[in-house]
């Protein structure tokens, strides 16, 4: 700096600019506004792109792109009011795999054109005039975030398309919707495929048969050991055992009609499961119901869904072992309220064996299907609809449409607010090895009715009635004061069972299947 003296006021000094010096602050200026100039036309594109076209460049660009982003903010509104009115509506949507397929070119699309955007408004704040450092950084940044919405959209679509292509598989279709007496029946089946099974065989056979209208529900349980099964008029292997399958040596058993007809597959031709068909038609026969659908999930697959929901919290009355029969009991899975079980855990509660009957099995098992019911959340299986894909893969086979997802998941929102009744068809109301089958099917009948007599007048419950109509007893409230879940005798299960006056086997019918798998 030069400093001058004025001849008016000697005594003051002022100082004067060095033309250079002053010309740095002018450009030093200049390169800091558009820093900020950039960062902000690269801020407005994240938030709304196009924006910074509007602004400072293209503006018919500009204006398609708010427009676009507009369109997209509305669906995303009006799919945010969908899971509020209708979840199961929303999540049929996003579990169709048809719509899962062409919403993969408009992810990418709309990310790839986003990301140009980006680079564009980069453009638009001149960088070449911001100082070096400046240049550099701005560059880096709006580089960076280009090229993670690029990513991210080639990803997402990838990944879409995936799940699409998977739900298209798996809910590829063939059951029907059509109503029975206002009913629809869902076979249930859980196959196990281990090294000491001869081929896959179902493990666990139930049949929830709910009402359309209310969502109320019956289990109905059948035991895998179930000889003389008949085979229904229609059925290809009815030839093979005309007077319904049965062997002197007791082998031909319920589950292993799976197995006869994947061994017989000439005689179903261009079916795809064979032994889902057959066995779908033997309990058709057995419980005089027309079954709309059919589900099986290996165990593995079982595992998984119980994952992707997030677990389920089970009431255990007794420890059940993790392991037995051909391998070693590793450990328990042990007594308690309120116990929170992933996959594998309640995967062992449903299937434990060791010290434990086929009974046991049957009602925790329905105890595990209670659980999922009513805790689960269609809103977390939304936000986790990736896991619940993946574990879909283990499903081995459904003949449920994408179509009727959302009318399923509707019934079972409605379902979770009412109890559930269950039906086992096992000792004493029925002895597998010599089955009643007409005893079977009036149990049905009545249990049914009896369902649809509580919708009828849902605050009165009506009294119940005897154990060979498949409505429960009074469970001696008199000699026990809450349900108990401790298996009967030294079995081992973790499940239901009546009270100690009773026989002391698991109990064979309930109007509340939820307060029987409960603990004081």
């Amino acid at each position: 700096m030069i400093f001058v003296s004025s001849a008016s006021q000697p005594s003051r000094i002022r100082p004067v600019a060095h033309p250079a010096t002053e010309s740095m602050v002018i450009l030093e200026r200049s390169s800091g506004v558009k820093l900020r100039r950039g960062l902000g036309f690269l801020l407005g594109t994240l938030l709304v792109p196009g924006s910074a076209q509007l602004f400072a460049g293209n503006k018919a660009v500009g204006r398609l792109a708010v427009r676009i982003w507009a369109v997209v903010l509305s669906l995303l509104l009006l799919l945010g009011l969908l899971v509020l009115l209708n979840r199961g509506a929303a999540i049929g949507l996003v579990a169709n795999g048809t719509f899962l397929r062409l919403l993969q070119p408009v992810l990418m699309v709309l990310g790839l054109g986003w990301a140009g955007l980006v680079l564009d408004s980069w453009r638009l704040a001149q960088p070449m005039r911001m100082q070096r450092s400046h240049r550099f950084g701005f560059g880096i940044t709006a580089l960076v975030v280009a090229v993670a919405l690029g990513w991210t959209a080639i990803a997402a679509g990838q990944a879409v398309r995936a799940q699409g292509d998977m739900l298209s598989t798996v809910l590829a279709g063939g059951g029907s919707n059509e109503h029975n007496d206002g009913r629809l029946n869902v076979l249930l089946l859980g196959g196990d495929a281990g090294a000491d099974r001869d081929g896959l065989r179902p493990d666990s056979i139930t049949v929830a048969s709910v009402d359309v209208d209310t969502g109320r529900t019956v289990l109905f349980s059948l035991p895998r050991n179930m000889e003389a099964v008949p085979l229904g008029e229609d059925s290809p292997l009815r030839p093979l055992y005309p007077g319904g399958y049965d062997c002197e040596d007791h082998s031909c058993m319920l589950n292993a009609v799976y197995t006869l007809a994947e061994a017989h597959t000439d005689l179903f031709p261009g079916e795809e499961r064979p032994g889902v068909v057959a066995t779908r038609q033997a309990v058709e026969a057995i419980l005089g119901l027309k079954i709309n659908y059919y589900a099986m999930i290996d165990l593995e697959g079982f595992s998984g869904l119980i994952d992707a929901v997030g677990g389920i919290t089970l009431d255990i009355g007794r420890r059940v072992p993790i392991g037995g029969g051909t391998s070693k009991v590793s450990g328990y899975i042990e007594p308690g309220k309120g116990v929170q079980l992933d996959g594998y855990h309640a995967l062992w509660f449903a299937r434990s064996r060791h010290g434990s009957s086929d009974y046991d099995r049957m009602l925790r098992q329905k105890c595990v299907m209670s659980a999922m019911l009513n805790q689960l959340d269609p809103v977390k299986v939304l936000g986790n609809f990736k896991e619940l894909a993946a574990a879909g893969k283990q499903i081995v086979a459904t003949d449920v449409p994408s179509a009727d997802v959302s009318m399923l998941i509707d019934l079972a929102t409605k379902a979770r607010s009412l109890p559930v009744s269950s039906v086992s068809f096992a000792p004493p109301l029925i002895y597998p090895g010599t089955p009643d089958l007409e005893k079977i099917r009036s149990t049905v009948q009545s249990t049914v009715a009896h369902s649809q007599d509580l919708d009828k007048a849902p605050d009165v419950t009506p009294e119940p009635t005897s154990a060979s109509t498949g409505v429960a007893e009074p469970s001696g409230e008199g000699s026990s004061s809450q349900p108990a879940t401790a298996a009967a005798g030294e079995s081992g299960g973790g499940q239901a069972q009546p009270p100690p006056s009773g026989n002391g086997t698991p109990q064979a019918t309930t109007d509340d299947i939820a307060a029987v798998c409960s603990v004081g």
